[in-house]
């Protein structure tokens, strides 16, 4: 049974990325239909949380479907990574992740993000001052190291369990590697298997489905897997991931009907948690994704995201569920 802290992950967890402007309520309701075990909110300022930034404040936000849950808050003034902290403790999630992962140079300019690699004293420091502060477990996510020189990951998983973090991340990719860039499992594999480890590891980069993730299971021994970029209009990732490595079954792929009921699900929860207006907007962007791989698509991408009323998009789902399934 792989545990953070208190918390039962099941034997073999399979986790959902944090990402921004994606992995939102709506997203991660989905997700957790489709079997996630643990989930994090978008990425949260700490220099927003602290200043009551409506924008940040609203990235709280979750039900208790999505438990167990953790948010997940980045920064560069420990002072504020503190607070910001005790402030997210207030919504009462599961856990307090720390982002020491994000590449966007705004973010790592500043020395927040995985920009922070470039000191890992203060990233220990950081670490300890959060840990001390909150009663929630907290826990981490973050790369290799800075760059190929800088792939430091061992010793710096050790510090920060040394001083007190629960569970660990690990994307296998440096500060400085594109996302078109193989990730890296094998120093991965080296944290996990270091006799002093003894927090859970999580491996994340380049799950794309059952078979990767079985192949990261078995090759590099750790204790679960954070899917990312690949659950993009994809939540039955999770579904069958699990499924394979229970079974050694590859599940079908869901057919148009499915695909038509999770999206409509997906958009009914982006209108209830952000409105009719910028849920309508902000759903645009996972349409592509939802029906990737039908032919003559196109037309109706158009339709949808040229669309701004809720009656006719669900009217543009009817009819894509009906064309489609009489192919």
């Amino acid at each position: 049974m792989v545990k953070i802290d208190q918390i039962e992950l099941g034997e073999f967890p399979i986790l959902l990325a944090p990402m921004e402007d994606v992995s939102d309520p709506p997203f991660r309701y989905v997700c957790k239909m489709m079997g996630t075990d643990v989930m994090y909110t978008e990425f949260i300022s700490s220099e927003g949380l602290i200043r009551d930034a409506a924008k940040s404040v609203k990235k709280l936000d979750f039900t208790e479907f999505e438990r167990p849950i953790g948010i997940q808050i980045f920064g560069h003034n420990i002072e504020s990574m503190v607070k910001a902290a005790l402030y997210a403790q207030r919504a009462k999630p599961d856990i307090i992740d720390i982002n020491y992962g994000c590449p966007v140079r705004k973010v790592t300019s500043k020395g927040a993000g995985s920009g922070i690699l470039n000191d890992i004293p203060k990233m220990v420091k950081m670490t300890e001052a959060v840990v001390k502060a909150t009663k929630l477990p907290v826990t981490v996510k973050t790369r290799l190291g800075y760059d190929s020189e800088h792939q430091e990951i061992v010793e710096i998983a050790e510090q920060l369990q040394d001083v007190g973090i629960k569970a660990l991340t690990i994307h296998g990719r440096t500060r400085t590697m594109k996302t078109s860039d193989k990730a890296d499992w094998i120093l991965i594999g080296e944290v996990k298997n270091n006799p002093r480890m003894h927090i859970p590891i999580f491996g994340n980069g380049d799950v794309f489905g059952p078979q990767s993730a079985k192949h990261f299971k078995e090759t590099y021994g750790v204790d679960g897997l954070m899917i990312g970029r690949a659950s993009y209009g994809n939540p039955w990732i999770f579904r069958e991931v699990k499924h394979f490595l229970k079974t050694g079954e590859l599940l079908d792929k869901p057919n148009i009907h499915e695909r038509v009921k999770i999206c409509k699900m997906h958009f009914e929860k982006s209108l209830e948690w952000k409105g009719e207006r910028t849920g309508i907007f902000e759903m645009r962007k996972h349409y592509s994704d939802y029906f990737k791989g039908y032919f003559n698509f196109k037309p109706y991408r158009m339709q949808l995201v040229n669309s701004v009323e809720k009656d006719e998009i669900i009217t543009i789902l009817d009819e894509i569920e009906n064309v489609f399934s009489a192919e």
